[in-house]
């Protein structure tokens, strides 16, 4: 061990990861959701406090409290289909709603929030959560942002790598239908997610590097390991990332949803996205991996244009309007959705072409009334009104 630069411990006897390999291409699911108060329509820090009211009744439903105090993550089980984890997320969320309607709050599921200053939201008591506020200062302060993290089941860490660069050619796809955090500090930033752009301002957050397989990665983490990096934030945040203790890969690309049918949609082609990939390396087809450079415009283009984004789909420079690109997609990957048992969860994608995403309907009500408050009511009420499948008759 020895101190470096910024008082980072390094380590130069780093353990190289074991990734804990999945027989099977389960799934989990973390959704994030915020506290509002129901007059002010600001954030409140009163998480730790609906967290222990749901333990209290339904200790079974797994809850974490998030670097933010007004912050509670949904957190699911090891799951084999998608409509068991958003059943599960649909207990979670209806006990977390009737806690904070007890504590005269409502809940709030969004990217990032349209008007609340960030210099008067704490981080919640933990050492890890205040050694990076102290390390990114101002830029780590902005972190009023919310996320839905995907983890999907993979047998093996050869495959990991080759699927998350495939992965990241669908970057703007998966944004596109879960962006909705338009609005920021009481503006209309003109992004569809805003909290794409501040989320990568963290130096251990942002686009993964194109690794060509495990061993490579491995050599990222030692070296991030011996600088002292890893010391000081845990892990790496990559938009898609391994998570080798669970023998998953991660997607984190998505906004929080406002409401579990929209969130289904994501977790479909999530679920669905990962399996192609995983089965094309069975039938020994190359997977899709664009230029560096290419992946980078397409998230910007992503976060800037949602649904309305035209992006690279391929080494050629071929572009397309991601719409159309989703329904081919729903159209392609139906099959397998039908045998992953996602069918009608995957068509809704389509649905949120039809509908409009998140930051689409959020913006439109923000220009109807001129007040983001509206918003951020409009956005509470989609929990009850934006129901999912499960719910239906």
């Amino acid at each position: 061990m020895s101190v470096g630069y910024d008082g980072l411990v390094s380590n130069t006897e780093y353990v190289e990861e074991i990734f804990a390999r999945s027989p099977q291409p389960t799934l989990g699911v973390e959704w994030e959701v915020a506290l509002v108060d129901p007059v002010t329509r600001d954030l409140v820090p009163r998480a730790s406090e609906i967290v222990d009211a749901v333990a209290d009744i339904a200790p079974d439903i797994h809850l974490e409290k998030e670097f933010l105090q007004n912050t509670v993550e949904l957190v699911t089980g090891i799951c084999n289909t998608v409509p068991e984890a958003i059943a599960e997320l649909n207990t979670g969320i209806r006990a977390v709603q009737a806690a904070a309607k007890q504590h005269d709050i409502r809940v709030w599921g969004s990217g990032g929030h349209p008007f609340s200053d960030f210099r008067k939201n704490p981080v919640s008591e933990k050492e890890s959560y205040s050694e990076i506020i102290n390390r990114t200062q101002y830029w780590g302060q902005q972190m009023l942002l919310w996320g839905t993290h995907v983890h999907v089941g993979i047998s093996h860490e050869d495959r990991v790598w080759p699927i998350i660069n495939a992965l990241m050619t669908k970057y703007p796809h998966l944004l596109a239908i879960s962006a909705c955090s338009p609005g920021w500090d009481g503006l209309d930033t003109g992004y569809a997610s805003n909290r794409t752009m501040l989320y990568q301002q963290l130096p251990t957050a942002g686009m993964p590097y194109q690794f060509k397989d495990w061993a490579a990665w491995q050599d990222y983490m030692r070296d991030q390991s011996i600088s002292g990096v890893i010391n000081h934030t845990g892990s790496m945040h990559f938009d898609i990332r391994p998570a080798s203790k669970w023998g998953t890969v991660e997607v984190r690309v998505s906004d929080a949803s406002s409401n579990l049918r929209e969130l289904a949609a994501v977790v479909a082609l999530t679920h669905c996205l990962v399996v192609h990939y995983d089965r094309m390396i069975d039938e020994g087809k190359p997977l899709p991996i664009l230029q560096q450079w290419h992946v980078a415009e397409n998230k910007w283009r992503g976060a800037r244009y949602g649904m309305d984004a035209l992006v690279i789909t391929s080494r050629a420079t071929d572009e397309r309007w991601v719409k159309d690109e989703l329904a081919d997609l729903v159209d392609e990957l139906t099959p397998l959705a039908k045998e992953l048992g996602c069918a009608r969860e995957l068509q809704l994608v389509l649905e949120i072409i039809d509908r409009g995403a998140g930051y689409e309907r959020q913006r439109k009500q923000f220009r109807a009334s001129g007040d983001w408050k509206s918003v951020v009511d409009m956005t509470c009420d989609e929990l009850d009104t934006l129901l999912p499948l499960v719910d239906e008759p």
